[in-house]
């Protein structure tokens, strides 16, 4: 690095700083115990297509990876399908076996159809009636062999509503009429009301998705055991092999194990935040190295702030 004349030097740094804000996706405990959830449900994919297939809900609280767990899910049984299968199906329609539809907020049950159309690109989705839409969302399902749709951003919908209560009804039917396994995945889903559809009282315990839906949680490290402890060890391990500092040894990271835990929580999202602003300063304050005092001075997202000044 002192050999590098002052421009080299600043391409370099800024090559270092996007390096270090992109962690790797590590398997951890929660990813592995999602998997092992998510593959038992998958079973169900491999009924004849005029039978129900399960679906699963990735379910648990902001920043602790539900995304990353089902995308990259997704992304393995993409990879599997397409190793077995030609790019073309036998109609000569592109093969996509994984549909990923993100929900933005106040969704209704045009707007669903919209992304699912607006995934495969149809030329209809902004012009096709609402009654239309729907027919076309399940033409494109079955024409492109997806067996796999994974909706992101499910707790923007309010199931207590009825537009929510629609999009609920809504779900159900593509589900039956689908030969797919669905992926939900959302925030606090089952305080929202999603499994028993916005319904109150004795009548939730009738609620369909209740009965067809797979509930999967995901929870932050706890170093509170020793299985707990060494799971953080290890992810933390993982990461520092990653990290690009002039200065970087092993243990860069593991050795502040109980610092980066009380900052974060143990959430992922908090933990990659912390690792790549303080790797920000290492790099833009010449220290090299992730220090306890770096670490410490590093900002992090507001509620892993607040958690820890309680």
């Amino acid at each position: 690095m002192a050999r590098l004349d002052e421009v080299s030097l600043e391409d370099y740094n800024e090559a270092r700083m996007v390096w270090n804000a992109n962690l790797p996706t590590v398997k951890t405990h929660q990813l592995a115990a999602a998997f092992a959830v998510i593959d038992q449900v998958m079973a169900s994919n491999r009924r004849d297509s005029d039978r129900l297939r399960g679906s699963v809900v990735v379910d648990a609280a902001p920043g602790l990876g539900k995304t990353t767990i089902a995308t990259r899910y997704a992304r393995d049984f993409h990879r599997r399908i397409m190793r077995r299968n030609p790019a073309r199906t036998t109609s000569g329609h592109q093969r996509l076996p994984v549909a990923f539809v993100p929900l933005s907020a106040g969704m209704t049950l045009k707007g669903l159809n919209q992304k699912i159309l607006a995934f495969y690109g149809h030329p209809a989705a902004d012009r096709a009636s609402s009654a239309r839409l729907g027919a076309l969302a399940v033409d494109c399902v079955a024409s492109c062999e997806t067996q796999l749709i994974v909706i992101d951003d499910l707790h923007f919908i309010d199931f207590r509503h009825r537009n929510g209560q629609e999009v609920s009804n809504h779900l159900k039917g593509l589900a039956n009429e689908m030969p797919v396994t669905f992926i939900y995945v959302g925030v606090r889903l089952k305080e929202k009301k999603f499994f028993d559809e916005g319904v109150l009282g004795p009548d939730a315990a009738y609620a369909q998705t209740s009965r067809r839906a797979t509930r999967c949680e995901v929870a932050p490290f706890d170093i509170g055991t020793t299985p707990g402890a060494k799971a953080w060890t290890d992810l933390l391990r993982a990461m520092e092999g990653h990290i690009k500092l002039a200065e970087a040894q092993p243990g860069i990271l593991t050795q502040h194990a109980k610092l980066l835990h009380r900052r974060t929580q143990g959430h992922i999202a908090s933990l990659t935040n912390l690792i790549d602003r303080a790797c920000y300063l290492a790099i833009t304050t010449g220290a090299e190295t992730l220090t306890a005092d770096l670490l410490t001075a590093s900002t992090v997202d507001n509620a892993a702030h607040s958690a820890t000044r309680n």
